[in-house]
């Protein structure tokens, strides 16, 4: 391998958020900031949503009502049909 041309590859922290869950995953990411974690100091990202939180991991997926919006269909569309 060439050397100066990969980035810097280490472990860094993931904090997700929204589950309050941390995560030490090897790399490249380059951040500002740091945390210390476990009594070691990472470099840290803070993520809105990861597979600690999102509905399709957790099985939690939400329903939305589509009656009220077919019903809101129907009626503004209604004077169109033949």
């Amino acid at each position: 391998m060439r050397d100066n041309i990969h980035p810097e590859y280490r472990e860094v922290l993931f904090h997700d958020t929204n589950a309050n869950a941390y995560f030490i995953i090897g790399s490249t990411i380059r951040t500002q900031q740091s945390r210390e974690y476990q009594g070691l100091k990472y470099p840290y990202v803070s993520l809105d949503i990861s597979s600690a939180s999102h509905p399709f991991y957790t099985g939690e997926a939400r329903q939305t009502n589509n009656e009220g919006r077919v019903a809101s269909f129907n009626k503004r569309f209604a004077r169109f049909k033949r």
